[in-house]
């Protein structure tokens, strides 16, 4: 094996053979700026806000992202019910047509919803781009939503996710912690309880209705990632030009309501496991915090490096439990967002950890972060957000809520640049903001042994 002096003289000998202009090289690719390829070029054609970035790739991710997450809906379910009328029968053509000639072409199509979007992707060879945009404007302007499809497809899925959410614990906490941190509008759950009553809600008559109210050209954004400005800017004008400009006189209207952080606590009893959300206001994208971006990446969750228990305060608090898995993220929205550790266990553990992670976040907020966590921390949420900038679905649903709630999409050079900014200051002054303002806690499972906020020491 090579000694640690041996291995360094190698390397400096390597260094010497290489020309100036090679280190210059290298030097100038450590210190680039951000590829103008993770940057979505964004333009109006026929009143439809597009963007498009393009890799060079051989395929291409395009998707209508739709205002219309469970946040907007003015009733419960009609989210998930267009989602699940998507690519169903419309006037040109039937479901089963569709599907035959999307996997004709090698495509995929599927439809989701965040809290703040609706979102109908299509992913396939970039030269069928002409397909596929005439397909995405003819789901959203001409779906026929029968009676017959919505009982026997879109009302049978809808109770097996509803059965599927009512067993996952870690789902109810996060969507308790939404539901005590903003009451209304983001505080929606992803998907109606089994509880939830939809009866006079939900049919196939208001789902129709509500799509009038949220596909129109005021209300979504066409992102296409892998495709060219021109090519997509052509084929918009053609099958989007008859897409209403606005709602369409529907008396289903998408919420408009402004979110509100208030905070607090919720607890529920289940025997299926054991799950705890610790919350806290976070970053949004209309106003991004880098603070918020840094103490989530130092609280982390899984090690970075394989048999390393890694440097983060919820890797090293979950180190000895396997059994235990923790993270924290910062959960973005427009107009608000939410620092949220999560917690899943055996509920003696899950106590356990909760209480190394609030006292880690007094530890920051009393200036303990050692300088090389914190860099440490700057450097994993740069690679955070840089990396996550690469993934389509990630970036689709960003750019596409970024433009249809604030016009133009969330671009990732500024998040990084920000990120650079954060000096240990700022960082203690984050943390001790959050111990001194309101938290959110929801726990799921075993309220005899999972702990109350004030056990942990939160304001609520």
């Amino acid at each position: 094996m090579l000694s640690r002096t041996a291995l360094s003289r190698g390397i400096q000998l390597a260094a010497r053979k290489q020309t100036p202009s090679q280190l210059r090289g290298y030097a100038a690719a450590a210190g680039s700026a951000i590829p103008t390829s993770f940057a979505y070029e964004t333009t109006d054609v026929a009143g439809v806000k597009v963007a498009t970035r393009d890799s060079r790739g051989p395929t291409t991710k395009l998707a209508v992202v739709a205002k219309a997450g469970t946040r907007y809906e003015p009733a419960p379910g009609l989210t998930v019910g267009l989602e699940e009328f998507a690519f169903k029968d419309t006037s040109s053509r039937s479901a089963i047509r569709i599907t035959r000639e999307a996997e004709l072409l090698g495509g995929q199509l599927t439809a989701y919803h965040t809290r703040e979007a609706l979102v109908l992707e299509a992913s396939f060879l970039r030269e069928h781009i002409p397909y596929f945009t005439e397909l995405l404007a003819e789901v959203i302007s001409q779906t026929k939503y029968t009676t017959y499809e919505f009982h026997e497809e879109v009302e049978r899925v809808l109770h097996l996710k509803q059965a599927k959410l009512a067993g996952d614990v870690s789902a109810l906490a996060l969507d308790a912690a939404h539901s005590v941190a903003f009451h209304n509008g983001l505080g929606a759950t992803l998907y109606p309880s089994p509880s939830t009553p939809l009866r006079g809600y939900l049919d196939e008559h208001a789902i129709a209705e509500y799509s009038g109210a949220v596909y129109n050209k005021s209300n979504i954004a066409l992102i296409g990632d892998g495709a060219t400005g021109q090519s997509l800017h052509k084929w918009t004008e053609q099958f989007f030009k008859a897409l209403p400009s606005s709602a369409t006189g529907s008396s289903l209207s998408p919420s408009s309501k402004a979110s509100t952080y208030y905070g607090g606590e919720q607890r529920t009893s289940h025997s299926g496991g054991n799950a705890l959300v610790l919350a806290f206001p976070g970053s949004s994208f209309g106003t991004f915090k880098p603070e918020i971006a840094v103490l989530a990446a130092l609280f982390g969750g899984k090690p970075n490096v394989k048999w390393s228990p890694g440097f983060t305060v919820l890797s090293k608090a979950t180190a000895g439990s396997p059994s235990v898995s923790a993270s924290a993220a910062n959960l973005t929205y427009s107009d608000a967002g939410l620092l949220a550790i999560q917690i899943n266990g055996a509920a003696p553990l899950v106590r356990k950890t909760a209480e190394e992670a609030v006292k880690a976040l007094k530890g920051v907020a009393a200036g303990s972060i050692s300088k090389e966590d914190l860099t440490k921390a700057i450097a994993k949420a740069k690679f955070d957000a840089l990396d996550a900038s690469q993934s389509g679905v990630a970036t689709l649903v960003s750019a596409g809520s970024g433009i249809v709630q604030t016009g133009k999409p969330f671009q990732i050079a500024e998040t990084v640049e920000s990120i650079n900014g954060v000096t240990a200051d700022k960082l203690k002054a984050a943390a001790q903001s959050l111990i001194d303002g309101k938290a959110t806690v929801a726990a799921v499972g075993d309220l005899h042994v999972l702990p109350f906020a004030e056990e942990l020491g939160l304001k609520v």
